[in-house]
């Protein structure tokens, strides 16, 4: 398969994939006139990059995760470490989302939004930060 027939059945970039090539993530053969050659092999582990990339893992989390996929003596434990990690990860990122809203909230609430030039969500984003000790 060549790199478009790849990325049709993927569902990912042409360019994500050179990406995932220089990386070294995937390492299609090379035919003599220079083109990659894509094999089943190849297409199934840019579907499992795909998938776990819409995840949210990062690349170094797919490294990990496709080096465990591909070692039949692999210990889940380990899987289960990278992605327990990560969701303690995307449980942070929700908590910060969480309290953005609630302050923006705040401030859209307060915020009489008439003709006057008097605006909380102004003042409140010109103040100084308190210093971090």
């Amino acid at each position: 398969m060549n790199i478009g027939d790849v990325a049709t059945l993927s569902g990912l970039p042409a360019k994500t994939i050179r990406y995932y090539e220089d990386i070294g993530l995937v390492r299609p053969p090379r035919g003599p006139n220079g083109y990659r050659r894509f094999r089943e092999s190849d297409l199934h582990k840019l579907n499992f990059l795909g998938r776990a990339r819409s995840l949210g893992f990062s690349i170094e989390e797919c490294r990990g995760l496709l080096a465990l996929y591909e070692d039949e003596g692999r210990a889940s434990a380990d899987v289960k470490r990278i992605a327990r990690d990560h969701l303690r990860e995307i449980d942070r990122k929700i908590d910060e989302l969480a309290e953005m809203r609630r302050t923006l909230g705040e401030l859209v609430e307060a915020c009489s939004g008439d003709h006057r030039p008097n605006c909380p969500i102004l003042t409140d984003l010109a103040r100084m930060p308190k210093p971090r000790c």
